[in-house]
C-alpha cells in the first residue's frame, strides 16, 4: 500500500511551475488530477502571481490540497522547484513539468517506491511526440536510461524535474538547494556520495513532449550542457586546474555520450532502431552539448539558466 495521508494531510506534493498562466500547465493538471490517489495529493503551484494566475479553482476539487506560490517573475526551473519544495507539506515531493503527462498510476507507484529506504524515485518515460526525427534524439540525449522499458531498482541519476525525493533530505541542503536542484544529476551524486539511494520505478510512468524543431533543440542542448557543467563545478567547489581539465576534455563527450546511449538503446524491448536512425540528430545534440558544457567548465554558466527557462515552458511551441 502506498503511504497514506494522515488526518487529512496529502501524502504526496507536486510542484508544477508556470511562468505566466494557469493555462500554461493545465494540461498536466488534468493528468495529475485523474491520478488514482489524487486525494491524497497537494498540488503546488509556482507562478510570478496569485493575481495574474486565472486558476481555474473548479478543475483543483479532487486534490486533497492546493497552494499557489508567488515567485515573481521565474528566472530559472531549477529556483522555481526549489521554492516549491520549501512551500510543500508532504513528506514526499514529486516534480513535474507543463509538457510532461504522467499515467493514471504515475503517483501512486511513487508513493509505493517511497516506503523503500531510498531517498528519491524517478518513473520511466515514453515519448509523448514520437513523430519527429529530433524528438526522438532529444529524448534519447535527455531521458535515454530511463525510457520505458527499463527494470526496477538502485540507478546513479534519476530523470532531472520529473523524480520524487523524501522533502526532508532536499531541505538539508539549505540556501544550496536552488543550485543543486539547476542540474539534479549533480544533486543525484551527491546524495549517492551522501550514502543515500536513487531508484527507478517502472510502475510511474510518464509521457514527455520533447524538442523537435533543430532551433530549439540545439540551443536547449547547448545552454543544458552549459548549467550542467556550472553547477558541478559550482556544488563542487572546484578548483581552477580540475575546471580547466574538464573544459580542454570536453570534445570527447559527444562519443562518451553517443556509446551510452546505444548502449542503453540495446536493452531488451528499447527501439534501438529509433537511436540508429537519428544518428546525424544525435550527434548534432551531443556536440552542442559538449560546447556548452567547454564554456560552462571554464567560464560559469552566464546567462544560460535565464536562456534556458525561455525554452522549458510552452514547449507546444518547440514540439
Amino acid at each position: 500500500m502506498p503511504i497514506a495521508a494522515h488526518n487529512g494531510s496529502p501524502a504526496l506534493s507536486v510542484v508544477l511551475a508556470t511562468p505566466d498562466r494557469y493555462q500554461t500547465i493545465r494540461g498536466t493538471v488534468r493528468h495529475l488530477r485523474a491520478q488514482s490517489i489524487c486525494a491524497q495529493i497537494e498540488l503546488v503551484i509556482v507562478a510570478p502571481s496569485a493575481a495574474s494566475l486565472d486558476l481555474v479553482e473548479q478543475e483543483l476539487a479532487g486534490f486533497c490540497r492546493h497552494r499557489v506560490v508567488e515567485a515573481g517573475a521565474i528566472r530559472s526551473v531549477g529556483s522555481a522547484n526549489a521554492l516549491g519544495v520549501r512551500h510543500a507539506s508532504a513528506p514526499v515531493v514529486a516534480l513535474a513539468e507543463d509538457h510532461v503527462f504522467p499515467a493514471p498510476d504515475w503517483a501512486e507507484a511513487l508513493l509505493k517506491a517511497h516506503v523503500k529506504v531510498v531517498a528519491a524515485v524517478g518513473p520511466v518515460i515514453r515519448n509523448a511526440n514520437p513523430q519527429k526525427r529530433i524528438s526522438w534524439a532529444d529524448l534519447l540525449i535527455s531521458y535515454g536510461p530511463w525510457l520505458d522499458p527499463a527494470p526496477a531498482g538502485p540507478v546513479d541519476f534519476l530523470p532531472g524535474h520529473n523524480s520524487s525525493y523524501k522533502r526532508s533530505l532536499l531541505l538539508e541542503y539549505g540556501e544550496r538547494l536552488e543550485t543543486m536542484m539547476e542540474a539534479e544529476t549533480v544533486l543525484h551524486w551527491d546524495l549517492r556520495g551522501r550514502g543515500y539511494e536513487l531508484y527507478l520505478e517502472p510502475a510511474a510512468k510518464i509521457a514527455h513532449s520533447n524538442f523537435a524543431r533543430l532551433g530549439s533543440y540545439l540551443p536547449a542542448q547547448f545552454l543544458s550542457g552549459r548549467m550542467f557543467a556550472a553547477t558541478r563545478v559550482q556544488g563542487g567547489g572546484w578548483p581552477v586546474a580540475k575546471r580547466l581539465l574538464y573544459a580542454f576534455a570536453s570534445p570527447l563527450i559527444p562519443l562518451v555520450r553517443l556509446a551510452r546511449i546505444l548502449r542503453n538503446m540495446s536493452r531488451p524491448g528499447r527501439p534501438l532502431h529509433q537511436a540508429l536512425r537519428v544518428l546525424p540528430e544525435l550527434l548534432l545534440g551531443l556536440s552542442a552539448d559538449a560546447l556548452g558544457q567547454m564554456l560552462g567548465y571554464a567560464l560559469g554558466a552566464g546567462n544560460a539558466r535565464e536562456k534556458l527557462v525561455q525554452l522549458e515552458f510552452h514547449r507546444y511551441r518547440h514540439a
